[in-house]
């Protein structure tokens, strides 16, 4: 069992990232020589990200209880407890929880990093839009939520 490290879920400390999000680092790039990272997200009913483009990353996401509507390209649909999805890069997409209760769900970014700027969205160390963005090599769409 050499280089097996386990993880429980005592170990791990919860983000408020945006006001209806909070997440937490599940596995961090660090410790997958920056190959992937695994978020856990739970967000309430209403909450929803800006239209965006990741420039550099995929986002695969496993849906474990409530609805995700989807925003990607030109299409928008739902997907469900259960149901995976991936977000390719470089093409514009949001996500948000249409339903009434939380949407949980586990999002894997490949290659990881991305996940080191929850850790200061969450002590309030809020970067300038502009100089996040080319931090993480994302391309804001529209700033506004995708949903109303």
């Amino acid at each position: 069992m050499d280089n097996l490290e386990l993880n429980t879920h005592d170990d791990f400390t919860w983000l408020q990232t945006r006001p209806g999000e909070r997440c937490t680092i599940l596995i961090p790039a660090a410790k997958t020589a920056g190959a992937y990272s695994v978020v856990e997200i739970v967000s309430t009913p209403g909450d929803s990200t800006p239209t965006h483009v990741h420039e550099t990353a995929d986002e695969h996401y496993v849906i474990l209880e409530g609805t995700m509507r989807i925003k990607y390209g030109d299409k928008v649909f739902d997907a469900h407890a259960g149901d995976s999805l991936t977000l390719k890069r470089n093409v514009p997409h949001a996500w948000g929880n249409p339903g009434k209760t939380p949407l949980r769900m586990l999002a894997t970014t490949t290659p990881g990093g991305a996940e080191e700027v929850l850790i200061e969205l969450d002590a309030g160390r809020f970067p300038d839009a502009v100089a996040l963005a080319d931090r993480l090599q994302i391309r804001l769409v529209d700033e506004k939520p995708f949903l109303p």
